[in-house]
């Protein structure tokens, strides 16, 4: 095993990193300390020069003798730093002025960075004017040359890089260094020495101690490897001791109490009795069929040997009897996989019989061990008297109910595969006009007879088995497609689809969205994204990020189910601030008009309070459409209206005639 990046290199870099960054900010900090120093002392020169000359200056100005002062002026001309002088009068009329050579370029970022060029204003007065009192006759303005003081930024500046980036060097080197003897080397070492292990050494191997890291980390690090070493090579010391053991009944009755007194009292979970016919020779895990049970065993399972061909199984995490009993489907498959005999032609074919035991927490109730592992037995015994590979829970009934959860699952696994779904629209309605103004779709999976249709659970089912992502997205393509469709035919009509909680945590549901809103064109405003308020949403951080950005998509967002869910005044709260554009009314709210109006009165002051519309859902009495109207609630759908319809169903009865008298 090579080294592909050393620590050495890795904490060179850090190290050199990090200098670099503390030099930049010094070397500015010292650069603009320096420059500062700089223009103050140029500043006092061009003080003194306007003093030096400003008598006869003055003298010169009060006498009005042009010539003379012009000649002041000019002998000014050899001072190296002057880039300017001229005499301005108190009107800031500028009269005369010497011309100097004119000087190198300066960088406009250094002018601007140093408040370049330097300049200094003295005023001249009378020589016999008392200067506290008198006006100024004039005013000598002299100015630096702006090229030495970028002079001396270039050579400080080089001064310093060259100094402290040789500073920074030494200082990595020899950090490095220091770093790579007190660890590197001696990480090096025992990597080494554990890469050179053969493998018969490997579970009782030692590091020894290294000389001045008896007290340090790594000290630490080499004591803490060898005490696992040593808790390794006594556990399979132990493993080979006890390997052809599983334990006992009694045993295993110990540890099922433990588990259900323990920290996971509360928490439901399974035993399983398994009987094995056929099971061939070997002892205990030797054994092909139990060596294969073992490899299928979730973690945290316990199985004990009761007797030659039973078996005692107990399932800590699975708290649910669906999952059990897919778990035992698996152990059954494994159960009856053929078995080779040793050196014959001939196979053994072992069969056998599940019972399957749930315990279940009930406060101030609590069954013994030994009565769960009877139950168990019980329902392993009823299902051998039934045939070959049979499963059976000990309570009536929950066997069936499972068989049926598991073709359930089947079936939905097989309609996906098949592609055997559809979506029939129901339409939504200005309940005072008659006028058909939206619709929503929902799925249905083709059935066995040729028909369409959903059970009631089919949405818990396909979250159970991890298929929500796909059915919602395939739920997706379906409303884009039909939009698409009506926009070819001059259809304008917005269409609802349902989202569910799973699939807004999707990673990936926003870019799959505008896959289909760019591949169908779909335009803004066609499509609406229903979510139920009672949808199973962990993260309501991300799930409001990814509504806000399908408004951004131009998709219109409504609150299905409302009042069912979470709306505490915390919630409520909450609200104000979610990207919603409607609020539906839970249809068992409305399935109570008008007899008990409260709760969609209710309902209607939080929406109007908020500026959100509302909508009405499972309309189904014309007493029901009366009531909403006349409460300004005007949006409905509803079987009083229309069941759910396939798409062309829907098209010949609502837009081909979009007005209705109901």
């Amino acid at each position: 095993m090579r080294v592909r990046r050393s620590l050495t290199i890795k904490q060179m870099a850090a190290v050199s990193g990090v200098a670099l960054v503390t030099i930049c900010f010094f070397i500015a900090i010292q650069l603009f300390h320096f420059v500062e120093q700089r223009r103050e002392d140029y500043a006092q020169q061009l003080e003194n020069i306007a003093h030096s000359v400003a008598r006869p200056l003055s003298q010169a100005v009060l006498d009005v003798n042009l010539q003379e002062t012009q000649h002041i002026l000019n002998t000014l001309r050899p001072v190296g730093i002057l880039n300017r002088a001229d005499l301005v009068l108190p009107n800031q009329i500028s009269t005369l002025h010497t011309h100097f050579p004119e000087g190198r370029p300066v960088p406009e970022w250094i002018m601007k960075g140093f408040d370049l060029p330097i300049k200094v204003t003295v005023p001249l007065f009378s020589p016999v004017a008392n200067p506290d009192t008198a006006q100024p006759l004039a005013y000598l303005v002299l100015e630096a040359d702006p090229y030495r003081m970028f002079q001396f930024f270039v050579s400080a500046l080089s001064t310093m890089l060259t100094t402290y980036l040789l500073l920074a060097l030494i200082l990595s080197i020899s950090i490095s260094w220091c770093i790579n003897r007190l660890i590197v080397k001696p990480l090096r070492a025992i990597a080494r020495e554990l890469e050179s292990l053969p493998e018969s050494e490997v579970h009782y191997h030692q590091l020894e101690t290294r000389p001045r890291h008896q007290d340090d980390e790594l000290g630490m690090l080499i004591r803490s490897y060898n005490r696992n070493q040593q808790l390794l090579d006594k556990a399979l010391k132990a493993m080979q001791q006890t390997s052809n053991r599983f334990p006992n009944e009694a045993q295993f009755i110990t540890r099922v109490e433990q588990r259900m007194h323990g920290s996971l009292a509360q928490k439901d979970f399974h035993i399983m009795l398994i009987g094995i016919d056929n099971l061939g020779e070997g002892e205990a895990a030797c054994c092909p069929v139990i060596s294969a049970l073992l490899e299928e065993l979730p973690e945290q399972s316990l199985l004990a040997r009761l007797s030659y061909n039973e078996y005692a199984l107990m399932v800590s995490e699975i708290e649910r009897p669906f999952m059990a009993m897919r778990l035992a489907k698996q152990l059954m498959t494994r159960i009856n996989a053929p078995q080779p005999l040793n050196d014959t032609p001939m196979a053994l074919h072992p069969t056998g019989s599940i019972g399957i035991a749930q315990y279940q927490y009930v406060s101030g109730k609590t069954i013994s061990a030994q009565q769960l592992l009877i139950n168990a037995r019980t329902a392993r015994l009823s299902a051998n008297q039934q045939g070959k590979n049979q499963i059976l829970f000990f309570e009536p009934g929950l066997t069936a109910k499972i068989q049926r959860r598991m073709q359930q699952e089947n079936e939905i696994l097989h309609a996906m595969e098949k592609d055997d779904f559809a979506l029939f629209i129901q339409p939504q309605l200005n309940m005072a006009t008659g006028d058909v103004i939206g619709a929503e779709a929902f799925l249905r999976r083709k059935l066995c007879d040729g028909s369409y249709g959903l059970e009631s659970d089919f949405i818990v089912v396909a979250e159970e088995i991890g298929v929500m992502a796909q059915l919602g997205y395939k739920m997706l393509e379906l409303g884009c497609h039909i939009l698409a469709d009506w926009r070819l035919r001059g259809i304008v009509l917005p269409l609802s689809l349902n989202l569910s909680g799973v699939q807004i945590q999707q990673a990936n549901f926003l870019p799959e969205l505008r896959s289909l809103l760019s591949r169908y064109q779909i335009d803004h405003g066609q499509l609406v994204l229903e979510i139920t308020e009672t949808a199973r949403i962990e993260d309501w951080p991300l799930a409001l990020g990814v509504l806000s950005e399908l408004r951004k998509l131009g998709i219109s967002i409504e609150l299905d189910d409302f009042g069912q869910g979470y709306s505490g005044l915390e919630y409520l709260d909450r609200l104000r601030n979610l990207p919603v554009d409607a609020l539906k009314i839970d249809r068992l709210f409305v399935s109570t008009l008008p007899e008990d109006d409260a709760m969609v009165s209710i309902v209607a002051s939080i929406a109007r309070a908020m500026n959100i519309q509302l909508k009405a859902e499972g309309v189904e009495t014309a007493a029901q459409r009366e009531w909403l109207i006349a409460n300004r609630i005007n949006i409905g759908q509803g079987f009083l209206f229309s069941a759910p319809l396939s798409q062309a169903d829907f098209e010949t009865k609502f837009l081909l005639n979009a007005t209705l008298e109901y």
